[in-house]
């Protein structure tokens, strides 16, 4: 049985075994021997390598039902005929098990992009560079991947395997157990800080959407505000003011492709419609089941997940811009089909965010996935200021308000304080892969969503009685049934 605990190690072979387009660097084919990483270009390519995985993880369809659609944002358009779609409901319903397969693949992609980022720092310090600031910008972006994703790891499943070094053979893959939270977060931790110190403020020309000094910054300050460390958190977002962004003018420029990179971005996962394999495709995933080519101009398959809630529709204030920039409402007689429609006078919503017509073909789109907004850091940043009570949190809320259409606020109590700025937070970043971690780190998510069952149960007749059966133990995901098997780890408490 040993030997089949390479599920993960060739999963991170095969991934080290070709570099997907990063900005304005060609693909190339290398090989994870240990003759191949000797100059500066072949860690360039690796390190391109590392990003391109991030693009996988995004364009395929089980990471957002695990960071998105599991909270009271999203659910899905439900057809009788797609029993494939089984894996979603079972996330969205919290009737989750630990053979569901978007789990395991979630699970698989996030070890084998690690792997990748291991296999970069641990072959680049005795290699000479030309340029020193180069060899630190290298080894600063795969600190910051690997920590972006061991970050996503212990928030998703808890105590997790914590790899560190290159795995080079299956008997060594998960030889060590699970680590625990805390020894999870210190590795992080010192990625990210390790990274702080490497990365550049910011890039030029064809090299611009890497990790930057402020997305480590903001990434730091994310992690202190999960950990309850207020303080922290405020110190990381607060340099972050002093690097340059701002808030763009008008809310939906900032999933337009037409304005990647702008000032509000402080980091994103790219995309490029003009090379076929680098294209995003989420449009593609979350339109209407039966909008086809009505919105994509050509026959075509849409995967109707990821839909709007009436919960997040009824959420935004009277005059809120930014609902139409991201919520738009399909509408068809064909809707009638779906019980979904009866929430919205016989709509079908689907997020506008990312549907920017014309495309050149289907399940090729053109948007950047955005991970961190200057919106979110200023966000961020009034919370912590309300929590430490340290410092005047009302300019950073009122800001993203104001770009919103909306009045500042003023005079409110800590509490109060507390549910507007966490309100604001959901509506500024919804559809944006924050939502579940917000209720987890707040420790809302059992209140919300119980209450989110409740009120899906009345307006679905398709939900069983088990569905939305919220327990503590289900704010972990299942550690993959496949793992259990094969490495001998314990499943998480509960399941």
């Amino acid at each position: 049985m040993k030997h089949q605990k390479y599920s993960i190690l060739l999963l991170s072979l095969f991934a080290l075994a070709s570099c997907h387009h990063m900005l304005d660097v060609e693909p190339h084919t290398f090989s994870s021997d240990a003759s191949y990483y000797q100059n500066e270009g072949q860690f360039l390519r690796a390190v391109n390598g590392a990003y391109g995985s991030l693009q996988e993880l995004y364009t395929v369809d089980h990471f957002w039902p695990m960071t998105e659609m599991v909270a009271d944002n999203t659910n899905y358009q439900f057809d009788a005929s797609d029993r494939g779609a089984q894996q979603r409901e079972e996330i969205d319903e919290f009737l989750i098990t630990s053979t569901n397969n978007y789990v395991n693949n979630t699970w698989n992609m996030l070890y084998r992009n690690i792997q990748q980022t291991n296999v970069i720092l641990g072959r680049i310090e005795p290699v000479e560079f030309s340029d020193e600031a180069k060899k630190a910008q290298y080894k600063g972006e795969a600190q910051f991947l690997r920590a972006l994703q061991y970050f996503h790891l212990v928030r998703l499943f808890g105590p997790v395997p914590l790899i560190i070094d290159e795995v080079e053979d299956p008997e060594s893959a998960f030889s060590e157990g699970r680590a625990s939270v805390e020894e999870v977060y210190n590795q992080i931790l010192a990625d990210v800080n390790g990274a702080i110190e490497n990365l550049p403020v910011s890039y030029t020309g064809s090299n611009i959407g890497r990790a930057t000094k402020g997305a480590a910054l903001t990434l730091l300050g994310e992690i202190q505000m999960t950990l309850h460390n207020f303080d922290e958190a405020a110190t990381a977002f607060q340099q972050v003011l002093d690097m340059g962004y701002s808030l763009l003018p008008n809310y939906a420029d900032n999933f337009n492709p037409a304005f990647k990179n702008n000032a509000e971005s402080v980091f994103a996962i790219q995309f490029d419609a003009g090379l076929q394999t680098e294209a995003s495709n989420f449009i593609f995933m979350f339109g209407p089941r039966n909008a086809k080519n009505q919105l994509i101009g050509f026959p075509g398959n849409l995967g109707g997940s990821n839909i709007p809630t009436p919960s997040i529709y009824r959420a935004y204030e009277e005059g809120d811009v930014r609902r139409d920039a991201s919520i738009a409402l399909f509408s068809d007689p064909s809707n009638a089909n779906f019980e979904e429609s009866r929430a919205f006078g016989g709509d079908i919503p689907f997020i506008q965010k990312y549907y920017h017509p014309p495309f050149l073909e289907d399940g090729r789109a053109d948007e950047n996935w955005p991970v961190y907004r200057y919106a979110h850091v200023l966000l961020m940043l009034a919370e912590a200021l309300n929590e430490t009570g340290a410092g005047d949190p009302y300019p950073y809320i009122n800001a993203v308000r104001e770009r919103a259409g909306l009045d500042p606020l003023a005079g409110l109590g800590q509490d109060a304080f507390r549910e507007a700025v966490a309100r604001e937070q959901r509506i500024e970043l919804a559809f944006e892969n924050h939502r579940w971690y917000q209720l987890l780190r707040t420790g809302k998510a059992i209140e919300v969503m119980t209450q989110h069952g409740i009120e899906e149960k009345e307006r679905l007749t398709r939900l069983s009685n088990a569905a939305y059966n919220i327990q503590p133990y289900k704010l972990l995901f299942p550690i993959p049934e496949r793992e259990i098997r094969l490495n001998g780890f314990e499943q998480n408490p509960g399941w």
